[in-house]
């Protein structure tokens, strides 16, 4: 289907064989099958952001469980469709991936005024700096990454520790109250929503009902992003579907 309108496709039988040759190759998108016979499609995802490669990635599954897809786009895919699909639906979010894909700066986050460079760790407000440590930074990049939904302390405690000599979690409550007090001070107010019992969600400023906006929990169990992997990158940057002006690689797995 993708040859037939003049794209050019790379095929990789493998798991191992497709983080080869986008080790090798820039590509525009990653089309890629959980059903491998050597890794699971999770474990490419999770290797290819492990490595800070920020080439897009759509997931074909047969898996239509809301976990499933929350876990792929936590470990940093771009996209997830179910099977069986429309071939015209599969082509226009490949087209739809791409575009997001095209003059975006990896390494940046925004929302409202805020802005943070997940590259040199700074965070900014209309440009202006705002000094927070380390931790605090990696709380607030967990948080924008996953707008909207709700990580629990346990998420965040393991983000900032990696499960190694772990202080009590309400250390995360401490780090939430002097990350939300340095925003305010810098005009970003009651960006950060506490939900009881559950844990910590960021939402756009202007949003109505923040309570409505973090109603998504990431189930125990499914690994956060690694630090610094985006979603969207240049045009010039991963695998390559190149629509049908010019002549690209795409990577399809199956």
């Amino acid at each position: 289907m993708l040859k037939a309108i003049g794209d050019v496709i790379d095929q990789a039988n493998t798991g191992d064989e497709a983080l080869e040759r986008v080790r090798h190759h820039d590509y525009d998108i990653m089309v890629l099958d959980l059903l491998l016979p050597d890794i699971e499609g999770f474990e490419v995802v999770r290797r290819l952001r492990a490595v800070r490669n920020d080439t897009p990635v759509l997931i074909l599954s047969g898996l239509n469980q809301a976990a499933a897809k929350v876990k792929g786009f936590c470990l940093g895919a771009d996209g997830f469709i179910t099977k069986p699909f429309d071939p015209a639906e599969l082509l226009a979010r490949i087209q739809a991936v791409v575009r997001r894909g095209k003059g975006r700066d990896p390494f940046i986050l925004d929302i409202g005024a805020l802005r943070l460079n997940t590259h040199s760790r700074e965070t900014t407000v209309e440009g202006r700096m705002v000094p927070l440590t380390g931790k605090e930074f990696s709380i607030l990049e967990a948080l924008v990454v996953r707008k909207g939904v709700v990580l629990t302390k346990e998420m965040l405690l393991n983000q900032l520790y990696g499960g190694i000599d772990e202080p009590e979690m309400k250390i995360i409550d401490v780090f939430v109250s002097k990350l939300r007090k340095k925003l305010a001070e810098a005009g970003v107010h009651n960006m950060i929503s506490t939900v009881w019992g559950r844990g910590y969600a960021i939402h756009e400023p202007d949003a109505a009902h923040h309570d409505e906006l973090a109603l998504t929990t990431i189930p125990l169990g499914v690994p956060l992003a690694s630090a610094g992997a985006r979603r969207y990158k240049s045009a010039d940057a991963g695998l390559s579907v190149q629509f049908p002006a010019g002549a690209g690689r795409a990577g399809i797995q199956h």
